[in-house]
């Protein structure tokens, strides 16, 4: 037996939060305002609320897979 502080689903628990905070940060991702010129998209609902809310998720779902403990198994003691 191992002792690692994180198993194996805690790695891969991890891993799914790290792409949902990705795929958060690349829906805040677009194009900017350039000078002289106003971009309304900067304002958009995706960028200021969608985006946002999807990469909190996924550091909310980081945190629970550090903390994610499996059940024991059960084991004889002989």
């Amino acid at each position: 037996m191992s002792n690692f502080a994180f198993t194996k689903i805690n790695y891969i628990l991890l891993a799914i939060g790290m792409a949902i905070v990705i795929i958060g940060l690349i829906l805040m991702a677009g194009e900017g305002s350039y000078e002289g010129v106003f971009n309304a998209d900067i304002f958009s609902a995706r960028r200021i609320k969608v985006a946002p809310l999807v990469s909190l998720a996924g550091f909310v779902f980081i945190m629970v897979a550090i903390m994610y403990k499996p059940k024991a198994e059960n084991k004889k003691t002989d």
